[in-house]
């Protein structure tokens, strides 16, 4: 097992006060990375939340707030001026300057980087140092979700001079931020541990320190942190009838939230017979959403209508969810040239529930002449080869981060977007992309509603995926830990959650 250490301050841990606590968090998973510019995945989102900052801040009520910019203005309608907070320092001792906010913007756009959060600069065209507390952002046409993506993890600013010293180093032995905990070591598969940044700029940080602990098995993340071996349990809904146990339990507190996050099953459009949009619906008639739902999540989910969200900005909520008609799903099939039916695979990653959906969504299209062959991958290898189309059927989710169609929808569903950057069904459509850029360069609300509405209706259309559920998120907490505020995102900030 590899250790992996960085020691920031020779006092690590020497902190004393009345908030000398350890925090320690269960999660579904280990991170993938530590730098913005490698990953976009949920696990490492929830770490670097907590050791970096953004120019722009989303609260829990997805309102926007000032962040490492404590303000800005809309020159033009192609320019944005951010003034930087002064006296803001990096863990490490560097003063931010303008000159880090522009290094690692331009940086995530740069197709040499190839970052797989690239996409939120959308029509980003430069980001320029106006002063040492002023940087200026260039968009090469209207761009208006743009300050909901500086919002994104995705976007949390990097120490210049740090991440071009540690080259390949950065993100798993050196890791530098602004935020409220400061990195010390990472035990691939076993631990993080983040330490209390005492100089933030934010305020007061409760927690001495921050252990991470990836624990797969939801049942497992249950009996911990009703064992007390953990604080705080990440994902209990992932495991029913753990999260029911947990709510009874008098010695827990449960942190419950409806998410930005939709599940779904996701075809290879560009392998056969998934080029072919008759067995994508037919697919989506043959697959039982509601019962499934009703036996795996009981309760802690509902059916999505749709590729994104009902708490999204632009979620077309009058769309039609496919009807279970396994006869009609026959006769797509046999207009195809698949009247026998045909053997494919689907995908999942170590996750119970998708496991249980995997296993379901085998029956019931067995009962249409589709025979499925069940995989699991190791979360890496599952997100490395469903970004290079070895697949056949996947299930995967997406939270739209920022509360924006656009972010729910571009990467997704974006011919630009194959592969890395969210669009693993390698499908892809002209109007879609010219609804989507539209409703990237509208301004008027309800002009980019209806260009989004529409975009959703042939997207449900085409059937690129099998549309499952919303999910209810469920944490469970020690009845001693107070101030932990659930986001929507599932990107939750510790900094002020206190253990009595």
């Amino acid at each position: 097992m590899r250790r992996i250490v960085l020691f920031i301050a020779a006092a690590a841990f020497a902190f004393g006060g009345a908030h000398a606590f350890t925090l320690t968090v269960a999660t579904t998973a280990d991170a993938v990375s530590l730098t913005t510019h490698a990953t976009n995945d949920q696990p490492s989102a929830r770490v670097m939340k907590q050791i970096y900052d953004t120019l722009i801040v989303q609260t829990e009520e997805l309102e926007l707030e000032p962040g490492l910019a404590e303000s800005w203005t809309q020159i033009d309608e192609l320019t944005w001026e951010f003034n930087i907070r002064p006296g803001v320092v990096f863990h490490n001792g560097d003063p931010l300057t303008a000159a880090d906010v522009a290094f690692t913007l331009n940086s995530l756009r740069n197709p040499e980087i190839a970052a797989p959060g690239a996409f939120i600069l959308g029509f980003v065209e430069d980001v320029v140092v106006v002063d040492d507390l002023t940087v200026r952002v260039l968009t090469s046409a209207p761009f208006a979700p743009i300050l909901a993506h500086l919002s994104h993890t995705a976007t949390s600013v990097l120490n210049e001079r740090v991440v071009t010293e540690a080259g390949e180093d950065y993100g798993t032995e050196v890791v530098v931020g602004t935020g409220p905990f400061r990195f010390v070591s990472w035990e691939i598969a076993s631990q993080i541990v983040l330490e209390r940044n005492p100089d933030w700029w934010g305020g007061e940080v409760l927690p001495e320190r921050v252990v991470f602990r990836p624990i797969v098995e939801p049942s497992v993340r249950a009996i911990e942190v009703e064992a007390g071996a953990v604080d705080i349990a990440y994902g209990l809904e992932l495991s029913p009838r753990d999260a029911m146990r947990a709510r009874a339990n008098p010695d827990l507190t449960m942190a419950e939230t409806p998410t930005l996050s939709t599940t779904y099953v996701g075809f290879n459009a560009q392998k056969a017979p998934f080029d072919d949009v008759r067995v994508r619906q037919a697919i989506n008639h043959a697959v039982d959403v509601e019962p499934m739902i009703d036996a795996i999540l009981e309760g802690f989910g509902t059916a999505a209508r749709g590729p994104i969200s009902d708490m999204v900005f632009g979620a077309n909520l009058d769309l039609e969810p496919y009807e279970y008609d396994p006869e009609l799903a026959r006769e797509l099939l046999a207009e195809a040239g698949y009247p026998d039916g045909f053997s494919a695979m689907v995908w999942t990653n170590e996750n119970p529930i998708r496991i249980q959906i995997a296993e379901i969504m085998q029956a019931q299209l067995a009962e249409v002449g589709i025979n499925v062959d069940v995989q699991v991958l190791e979360w890496s290898t599952y997100l490395a080869d469903t970004a290079a189309g070895a697949h056949d059927m996947f299930i995967l989710g997406w939270v739209s981060v920022t509360g924006d169609a656009d972010y729910g929808l571009y990467a997704l569903f974006h011919s630009t977007q194959f592969g890395t950057a969210g669009n693993r069904t390698f499908w892809s459509h002209p109007r879609v992309d010219e609804l989507l850029d539209l409703g990237r360069t509208e301004a008027d609300p309800q002009v980019r509603e209806a260009y989004y509405f529409e975009a959703q209706e042939i997207i449900a259309e085409e059937a690129p995926w099998v549309f499952l559920y919303l999910l209810l998120e469920v944490n469970a907490l020690q009845n001693n830990v107070t101030g932990f505020v659930p986001h929507p995102a599932g990107h939750h900030r510790l900094y002020n959650v206190n253990k009595n």
